[in-house]
């Protein structure tokens, strides 16, 4: 579990795609920067863009995992040479600062908007219309593993042409310490729904299939 609360940022160094052929996925080699490497064990888990991925080697200033073949499928970001959103997974001692964050990406949102407004920036992101009905006004979304709080939603057209677009507003520190300063309109990135949300649609889906 993990928090969207940005520990580091760190650089992708190295691709290596791995043995198996086109279905093979790759080894990552990846500069830590700041993240403190010291408690980190072979096994431990990571978030890299919020995806949640297992160290299997480690150096005094780095790390390296290994990224399936569905792993790559399903997220952006992790198949080439970039900075990237580091945070190590939590411990029952750590204050919960975002909000509870599995590290398993849902889908691909794509950037529509990124503008300064005053002295912070506007987000705007298109979400798959599978995602729309768990972002909600005031609920929690993570951006390439960065916990965020959703300021708009709106859903766009009706049927199958609908589409979702919710607003973020950044404060100036998010952007100093993160990745998403680099975003630009047209960008895919990592969203992961809130928790609760997942939980809550299930039930209701039990309660509606035995009612």
């Amino acid at each position: 579990m993990f928090t969207g609360i940005v520990a580091a940022v760190g650089k992708i160094n190295t691709v290596t795609p791995l043995e198996g052929g086109l279905d093979a996925g790759v080894r990552l080699n990846i500069d830590a920067g700041g993240l403190p490497l010291a408690d980190v064990a072979l096994g431990d888990s990571i978030a890299i863009n919020g995806a949640c991925m297992t160290v299997v080697e480690k150096s005094a200033s780095g790390f390296t995992v290994d990224v399936s073949r569905e792993s790559l499928n399903c997220t952006v970001g992790l198949d080439t040479t970039t900075e990237v959103n580091l945070e190590k997974a939590l411990t029952l001692a750590e204050r919960l600062g975002g909000h509870l964050v599995s590290g398993h990406v849902d889908g691909l949102g794509v950037v529509r908007k990124f503008e300064p407004v005053g002295e912070s920036w506007e987000l705007v992101i298109e979400a798959p219309r599978e995602l729309a009905k768990y972002l909600a006004f005031k609920g929690s979304v993570v951006v390439n593993g960065v916990s965020l709080t959703v300021n708009r939603v709106e859903d766009i057209g009706s049927g199958a042409d609908m589409v979702c677009q919710f607003s973020i507003n950044l404060i100036p520190h998010t952007i100093q310490v993160t990745t998403l300063k680099h975003l630009k309109a047209g960008a895919k990135v990592n969203l992961e729904i809130d928790l609760i949300a997942r939980y809550v649609e299930r039930m209701l889906s039990v309660e509606k299939a035995a009612g």
